[in-house]
C-alpha cells in the first residue's frame, strides 16, 4: 500500500476528538470535515491514478493508539482508495459493468462512470498498521480461539465515546451507492470499530465489505476480522419478498441485507502489542 499524504491542510486539531481509556493504555481518535474541495480532490485523483468518488471526506480519519508503544491502526478515505484495483485484467466488476450497461443501453452518464478502474470503488480496506515501539505482526487466528465477544457488546454497559465517521461515497450516476463509513464505540471495559464498505448496483449486485476490530481495555490483544460478502440483486429481491419485506427499501439499509449475502470471504487476524 502507497504512503499518502493529507488529503488537504488545515489545523490540525480541526474536527479531531477522541477518548483515552480509563486504564490509560488505549486511545481512540477521530476527525470529522467537509468534503475535500476541487483542488486537493486533483490532487488526490493525479496520486491514486482513478477518478475520486462523488463525495470525498479526505481529512477524516479513525485511528485506535497504544499510548505506551505508539502502535496505531487507522482508517482513512486515500488509503482505502489506494486499495481500489485500477486494472481491468481478473476483474469480477468487469462483467458486472457490462451486464450493467446492458440493462441501460443508452443512458451517457452510464457511459461516465463504467471506466477501466474498478468504478464500484470496492475496497478491502483494513486499515493502516504502524507498529512504533511494539514487537510482532498480525497473526491469523480463528474466531473460536479470538473471539469477538458481542454478548459482552450487546450488554447496556455505558457508551464513554461513539462517533461515525463517512470516508467516501458515490451514487453510481444515481444508480445505487458506494460507501465506506466507520463507527467506533468505547465502553469502560472494551470498545469495537466498524469499517464498513457497502455496494448496491441496482439491478446488479449487493456487496459488503466489514473489517471489525476489537480490544479488551484489560488486555494488549487487538482482534480484527475481515468478512466479504455479495449476492445478486434479484436473489436479494426475492429473499426479501419472500419475507414480505418492501425490498427497494431494504435494499438501501446494510444491516437488513447483510443475513441474505453469501460469505465469499472470513479472516481473524490478531495483534499482540508489547
Amino acid at each position: 500500500m502507497a504512503t499518502l499524504p493529507p488529503a488537504s491542510t488545515g489545523p490540525a486539531d480541526a474536527g479531531v476528538k477522541g477518548i483515552t481509556t480509563q486504564n490509560g493504555v488505549w486511545r481512540v481518535t477521530t476527525r470529522k470535515l467537509p468534503i475535500l474541495k476541487a483542488e486537493p480532490i486533483d490532487k488526490l485523483s493525479d496520486e491514486l491514478g482513478i477518478p475520486i468518488p462523488e463525495m470525498i471526506f479526505g481529512d477524516n480519519f479513525v485511528s485506535i493508539s497504544h499510548v505506551k508503544t505508539g502502535w496505531n491502526l487507522s482508517f482513512s478515505a486515500p488509503e482505502a482508495l489506494d486499495r481500489v484495483s485500477k486494472t481491468e485484467e481478473g476483474m469480477l466488476q468487469v462483467a458486472v459493468a457490462d451486464e450493467w450497461k446492458k440493462t441501460r443501453e443508452g443512458q451517457e452518464e452510464v457511459k461516465q462512470v463504467v471506466k477501466p478502474f474498478d468504478w464500484s470503488y470496492s475496497t478491502d480496506y483494513k486499515g493502516r498498521t504502524e507498529k512504533g515501539k511494539a514487537d510482532g505482526n498480525w497473526t491469523e487466528t480463528n474466531q473460536e480461539k479470538d473471539p469477538i465477544r458481542n454478548d459482552l457488546l450487546t450488554r447496556q454497559d455505558p457508551i464513554l465515546f461513539f462517533d461515525a465517521v463517512d470516508l467516501y461515497e458515490d451514487e453510481l450516476a444515481d444508480n445505487g451507492i458506494a460507501l465506506l463509513s466507520i463507527k467506533v464505540r468505547v465502553m469502560p471495559e472494551r470498545m469495537l470499530l466498524l469499517s464498513r464498505f457497502f455496494l448496491r448496483l441496482d439491478g446488479v449486485v449487493l456487496r459488503l465489505r466489514d473489517t471489525r476490530v476489537y480490544i479488551e481495555h484489560a488486555t494488549n490483544k487487538v482482534i480484527r476480522q475481515y468478512t466479504a460478502k455479495e449476492e445478486k440483486y434479484e436473489v436479494v429481491q426475492e429473499k426479501l419478498k419472500a419475507k414480505r419485506e418492501n425490498a427497494t427499501e431494504a435494499m438501501r439499509d446494510a444491516n437488513r441485507v447483510a443475513p441474505l449475502l453469501r460469505t465469499l470471504e472470513d479472516r481473524t487476524e490478531v495483534f499482540e502489542v508489547d
